[in-house]
């Protein structure tokens, strides 16, 4: 990337600030906080579409509806206030409605009464007072009052108590609602008449959702505009911008500065500098962007891109951790499905292209486990490919050698772009003190013979890490500061090797499971149509509890073993934004 500063006057600065819309290369760095009426006025314009498009998208408003536009969206603020208007006043009486509703169910018990009758019979010294009193001890009330129990439920009286004055009572008195019960019933109704009218009216305008969804997307880039020249820097009649652009886009700009006869520097980022990141990979490897944009993570402008190993390792991830041919079949048809029926929508291509790959993977993995739906249900005669992998202390074992692989890979690569420096030697030495955590691993967890000459790898490796991590002039510093890397990073490549095994963990989980739905579906048998139908249920319930799963694990240790594991070895702190050129 590069920096690039243009001057202009301030009287073109709008026109500068279209024509480098026009162009479409600069990531622009705001000089001063955008503001003014006419960011403020269509930031209240966007909020107003945001809602109006929120309530259109509303799963209760859309497909029930079914009419079609008649005319245009002539006014669109009009439209919209009225939309949000008819919903607030649908919140307020579907509000109302629950409330009508609760009332109804607590007063539907005592009957119905007119709650203003009993008030006017007050006036003429009849108390009429209602109590929910526990039976054994109605005999508490005085005695010249009236009492009418009308109904008992768990040993608690609803009654009535009439007297000829106020009485007081330990028991606290019941108030009156408002309105007797049929009112009460005919407000609900007639509530629910007006709500119909409401929702009607806001699928009538389901329609425009497409249109004010085009407007909301023209509004985003009138503010970008507006923010772009309210963000730039002046003094005395000059305006400039400062951005960043590819290094291949700046002969482009330098041409069309000339043209516009603005003032323009092109130079190269300094450590301080904000640069966006700018990723371009070949085709076949940008199929992984779409999981880097599920996670919304982006390399430092000075980090390495890891698009290459986290496709490869990532694909293998995959393929251990859904473990099943019979769930990747699965995935690879409704990927075919998906790309089939959404093949003219979709631009990008790449979700498609990297779930065949990703089920392919889970394919093989299963054909070479003998894992087709389960285990357990197949029969002697079904093999699998490479019967060494049904083995768990085998797979263990895999497992640690593919974490110590992975992180050698992350060491060797960082070693490359410090050579010829000294300070290469540092990451050999992390490679080496890696493959003792992979002996290490085998004897702790799987009881394996640790080799004599294992430990040469901890003692060769702890030595080249403190002698070569941070070299100076003074020998002495420079093997503190080494050894201050080693104590704290010493455990965790050791553990990081270790966390490889959550594949093998993963993978067994997702085996049993499918195992043991089958025996269930077994058991139950499939002798006449009503075991049929329960065992299929099973059946089906077992395997998609494991097709939603599976994709769900990827996501936690797959991602993470490629993220966190492998990246932390490579120093990715994942810290930078994507470039994101003003442009129409």
């Amino acid at each position: 990337m590069k920096k690039v500063t243009i001057l202009t006057q301030e009287k073109d600065a709008g026109q500068a600030i279209r024509r480098l819309r026009s162009i479409g290369v600069v990531h622009i760095e705001h000089q001063k906080a955008p503001a003014g009426k006419d960011i403020a006025t269509i930031k209240e314009d966007i909020a107003s579409l945001e809602k109006v498009i929120g309530i259109l998208s509303a799963p209760e408003v859309q497909g029930t509806s079914g009419i079609k536009c008649a005319v245009g969206l002539r006014d669109w603020r009009f439209a919209a206030g009225h939309i949000l208007d008819t919903c607030a006043r649908r919140d307020h009486l579907e509000e109302y409605g629950r409330s009508l509703a609760t009332s109804i169910a607590e007063w539907t018990p005592w009957g119905d009464f007119d709650p203003k009758a009993i008030q006017a019979l007050g006036a003429r010294d009849i108390f009429i007072s209602l109590y929910q009193i526990p039976v054994g001890e109605l005999e508490k009330l005085p005695r010249e009052v009236i009492i009418k129990k009308l109904a008992v439920s768990q040993g608690v009286a609803r009654c009535v108590v009439v007297s000829r004055e106020k009485i007081v009572t330990l028991f606290k008195e019941i108030p009156l609602p408002k309105a007797g019960l049929n009112e009460m019933k005919e407000k609900f109704f007639e509530n629910e008449g007006i709500l119909n009218a409401l929702r009607d009216t806001i699928r009538k305008y389901t329609c425009y959702l497409e249109r004010f969804t085009q407007i909301r997307a023209a509004f985003d880039k009138e503010l970008e505009f507006h923010e772009a020249l309210q963000g730039m820097g002046g003094a005395q009649g000059i305006t400039y911008i400062i951005g960043y652009i590819p290094a291949d886009a700046s002969a482009k700009l330098v041409e069309s500065a000339r043209a516009e006869q603005w003032g323009i520097t092109v130079t190269e980022p300094s450590p301080e500098d904000a640069v966006p990141t700018l990723v371009r990979n070949p085709r076949w490897m940008s199929i992984i962007n779409p999981v880097f944009k599920l996670l919304e993570i982006v390399p430092g402008y000075s980090e390495l891109d890891i698009s290459f190993w986290f496709l490869i390792f990532f694909s293998i991830f995959f393929g251990m951790l859904i473990g099943d041919a019979g769930d990747g079949a699965i995935f690879l048809i409704l990927t075919a499905f998906a790309h089939f029926k959404l093949r003219k929508k979709v631009r990008d291509k790449a979700p498609f292209y990297l779930f065949y790959i990703l089920s392919a993977c889970a394919i093989i993995w299963g054909l070479l486990t003998g894992t087709i739906f389960g285990q357990a249900w197949l029969p002697q005669s079904v093999k699998p490919l490479l019967p060494a992998l049904r083995n768990d202390r085998m797979v263990q074992e895999l497992c640690f050698l593919i974490g110590a692989v992975h992180l050698s890979i992350a060491h060797l690569w960082r070693a490359a772009l410090k050579a010829p420096s000294i300070t290469a030697l540092a990451d050999i030495g992390w490679m080496s003190i890696i493959w003792g955590g992979f002996f290490l691993a085998r004897l702790l967890i799987l009881g394996e013979r640790f080799p004599a000459s294992a430990k040469w790898l901890f003692i060769t490796g702890a030595l080249l890490v403190a002698f070569f991590t941070a070299p100076r002039k003074n020998i002495l510093k420079g093997f503190g500061a080494g050894m201050g890397a080693l104590a704290l990073n010493l455990v965790n490549s050791f553990t990081d090797v270790v966390s490889y095994i959550r594949l093998f963990a993963v993978g067994l989980a997702a085996v049993a499971i499918a195992d043991a739905f089958n025996k269930m579906a077994i058991d139950v048998g499939f002798g006449n149509i009503f075991a049929g139908l329960t065992a299929a249920f099973i059946l089906l319930i077992g395997h998609t509890l494991n097709i939603i799963l599976g994709p769900m694990s990827v996501l936690v240790h797959g991602v993470r073993l490629n993220v966190l594991e492998f990246c932390g070895h490579l120093s990715i702190s994942w810290s930078g934004f994507s470039y994101k050129p003003f442009k129409e």
